[in-house]
């Protein structure tokens, strides 16, 4: 059973009239569903859910199995720590969120009937493709090994391709500086998407070199990118050394407007970030060289480590910053064809986010980062593209119906 379908009985109600309880024998009374949530965290926000008399308002996480809680690492993620109720199919497992709290689960109850359910699947796949995803759900749902591993390896390729020759126009601005070119684009990584775009901004605007005569000290380096985001800086001795520093290298900050504030945790706001990043440029000199010469996927993953950066944020930067550039460095310098890149993508926990959520619920495995990747840029270079004709999967959907019947 695709999670898909288990998510399409959530939110139509299609539980109603069945008795629903928590595994530890609690009544559950299901006042509403919640909103569906696209982007990353539950999958259903704001649902209000009775649990033994007790009313409580928040997330609703799905799965298949309730192991699948751990297969995901939601047990070390914070965002779901406001989940209210884990709905799954099998309830195989006591799950636990990343304050140790258990997490009431329903089994939850629904028509057994296969072609009632057989029906529903379709209908499902149906409103799923209406909405601009996968428009071979239906055909991977019945045969999932239409996405064959080969097509994969060659998916991971293309998406590390497409990020060389990034590096490579990044490498024509910086007069084939590597080390200022990683610069930038690990400071673009930074920002973590809602923010990569000021970041970038930022790197560019604060030359590598000012930084360098001044990484010795935190407190210079933390002032000079404070600063230069054009953020306000609250500290009135930090605020008089970027005045010192902005004379001195002839600074010119960023438009402060850039910066997306909304809607964002307190550990991921644009301050901690930057005092994060100077915290890495203080510690670590030749930045690039470093990563070049580490082969050790554990030992990179160290040289990023810091207090209030957990291991998640780092394979971020693993999978955006660090394999890229050494893969391009591999295949640009003739040093190799990047294959060891590659592999270390095998490395490294895959990417949760709504995409992958979609490809897992079609029934494919995405067991690391290699996979998630693959199937990212399956989706946004085919998929939204409606690039079929030249997709393996959907090619191998053409020729199996020009087959004789």
């Amino acid at each position: 059973m695709p999670e898909i379908l288990l998510h399409y009985i959530w939110e139509h109600c299609l539980w109603a009239g069945y008795p629903q309880q928590t595994t530890d024998g609690q009544p559950i009374e299901i006042i509403s569903v919640g909103e569906h949530n696209r982007d990353a965290g539950p999958d259903y926000s704001h649902a209000r859910i009775r649990i033994g008399g007790r009313e409580w308002v928040g997330n609703v996480e799905i799965h298949i199995h309730a192991s699948d809680w751990y297969h995901h690492k939601h047990h070390q993620d914070a965002a779901y720590d406001t989940v209210i109720l884990h709905v799954v199919r099998d309830a195989d497992k006591q799950v636990f969120n990343s304050r140790g709290e258990a997490i009431p689960q329903c089994a939850l109850q629904y028509p057994s009937d296969q072609d009632y359910l057989t029906g529903l699947l379709a209908n499902a796949v149906r409103m799923d493709s209406a909405e601009g995803r996968i428009g071979c759900a239906q055909q991977l749902l019945e045969d999932p090994e239409l996405l064959t591993e080969g097509w994969r390896r060659l998916l991971l390729r293309k998406r590390l391709d497409c990020k060389c020759a990034s590096i490579e126009r990044l490498l024509t601005i910086t007069q084939g500086s590597w080390e200022h070119a990683f610069y930038i684009s690990l400071a673009r990584n930074f920002g973590f998407h809602t923010n990569s775009v000021p970041f970038e901004e930022l790197a560019i605007a604060t030359p590598l070199s000012a930084l360098r005569k001044h990484r010795d000290s935190l407190f210079q380096l933390t002032a000079m990118l404070l600063g230069q985001s054009g953020l306000p800086i609250k500290d009135e001795l930090m605020a008089r050394e970027y005045d010192f520093l902005r004379t001195k290298f002839s600074l010119t900050p960023i438009d402060c407007s850039l910066w997306k504030l909304g809607r964002i945790r307190p550990q991921n706001s644009p301050e901690r970030r930057i005092r994060q990043f100077a915290s890495l440029l203080h510690r670590s000199e030749f930045l690039f060289s470093k990563v070049i010469e580490i082969s050790d996927i554990d030992d990179l993953a160290e040289l990023f480590a810091q207090d209030g950066f957990g291991r998640s944020s780092i394979d971020i930067l693993l999978i955006n910053t660090v394999i890229p550039y050494k893969y391009a460095y591999a295949r640009l310098s003739s040093a190799g064809n990047g294959q060891a890149a590659l592999l270390m993508m095998e490395r490294i926990a895959a990417e949760d986010n709504t995409i992958i959520r979609q490809w897992r619920m079609l029934g494919q495995q995405v067991s690391n980062a290699a996979d998630s990747q693959a199937l990212l840029h399956l989706y946004q270079n085919y998929c939204q593209h409606h690039e079929c004709v030249n997709c393996d999967v959907g090619y191998r959907i053409f020729f199996a119906q020009q087959l004789p019947q």
